[in-house]
């Protein structure tokens, strides 16, 4: 009875395995086009001198550690510059190559300069 039961749980996850590695293979196939590519991913802020460094770190860990595998870069765009937000996300970007620090006007022509699909 017990051998019943251990064979009917083997065999589910058995055939549970088989089906998650079909759908991954579909999706890999499916979508390739989109992970060559990559997102760009812009992030402002506007004093937020207490919190940026947590939030971009946060953001960077949701890419390394976790299910985000499509994010080629986070550029961050700090909307005032008298506070002292600006010089933490470039200390940020100094340490990760993935997070580029521009100012508003850098983002503002890098937004136009995109064409339109």
């Amino acid at each position: 009875m017990i051998d019943c039961i251990i064979n009917i749980f083997v065999w589910t996850f058995a055939f549970y395995g088989v089906l998650e590695f079909i759908k991954n293979l579909f999706f890999l196939f499916t979508y390739t086009k989109c992970r060559a590519d990559g997102i760009n991913v812009i992030i402002t802020a506007k004093n937020q001198e207490e919190q940026i460094e947590c939030i971009l770190r946060s953001a960077l860990f949701k890419i390394f550690y976790g299910k985000e595998e499509y994010i080629k870069n986070i550029i961050f765009v700090d909307l005032k510059s008298d506070d002292s937000t600006m010089e933490i996300a470039k200390k940020l970007e100094i340490d990760y190559d993935i997070i580029k620090v521009l100012s508003w006007k850098e983002c503002k022509e890098l937004i136009d300069s995109i064409n339109s699909c």
